[in-house]
């Protein structure tokens, strides 16, 4: 429990008793369900030792990773190795993208550019939802593309544009990207200051951008 403390915690007395209560209710069974998370390649739990699947980059050097942890009531609480003894990790595996795969989530058309921009933000899960394939068809229907821009800088958040957009268009989308990676005024942790390009539903490869 210590360890998860250090990592996740900030270690007073107040973030001790959520911790610890929600500990207590997966424990119980009263939380159960284990989601993907998506984590840049620094987050500390990775020297950790956390369950994570490196999306982009290598294992020495990752850029990207899917983290995998209990949404308990106060904070996530991550999947360590020995979280897995007895169990068999290719079926939480699946049930977790299968639990991610369950969320809803509606696309919007944005005002933004013209109406050109898909938004499904707002919840905990739905930067995660790239990782989901009927998602993203929906996303290639609806802008009627088969290649599309995804940005996801920060968690809660992803908007979408037509690959095939005008120079200006696809200018303005990597500005609102750029205002939303430096934007910590919602205290949405950082995800990735890259565009996915997303063919067939899934990610193809990634844009990177240079700004901080």
């Amino acid at each position: 429990m210590s360890l998860f403390k250090r990592i996740f915690g900030k270690g007073n007395s107040e973030s001790d008793k959520r911790f610890e209560s929600n500990i207590e209710k997966i424990q119980s069974g009263q939380v159960n369900k284990i989601f993907p998370i998506l984590k840049p390649g620094d987050w500390v739990g990775i020297q950790a030792g956390a369950l994570k699947q490196t999306l982009l980059g290598t294992q020495e050097k990752p850029e990207l990773v899917v983290a995998f942890g209990y949404d308990a009531p106060s904070n996530f609480v991550f999947l360590m190795p020995k979280d897995l003894e007895g169990k068999d990790p290719n079926q939480i595996l699946k049930e977790a993208y299968e639990n991610l795969e369950r969320i809803e989530s509606k696309f919007e058309i944005s005002e933004t550019l013209n109406n050109k921009v898909l938004t499904a933000s707002g919840q905990d899960f739905s930067s995660e939802k790239i990782l989901c394939k009927s998602h993203m068809l929906k996303a290639h229907e609806l802008l009627n593309s088969n290649e599309l821009l995804v940005s996801i800088p920060r968690r809660r958040c992803m908007m979408i544009i037509t690959r095939q957009a005008d120079k200006e268009q696809l200018n303005d989308f990597v500005h609102l990207h750029n205002y939303t990676w430096e934007d910590d005024s919602y205290g949405n942790a950082p995800i990735l200051n890259a565009l996915f390009v997303v063919i067939n539903g899934e990610i193809d490869r990634i844009i990177p951008l240079n700004k901080k």
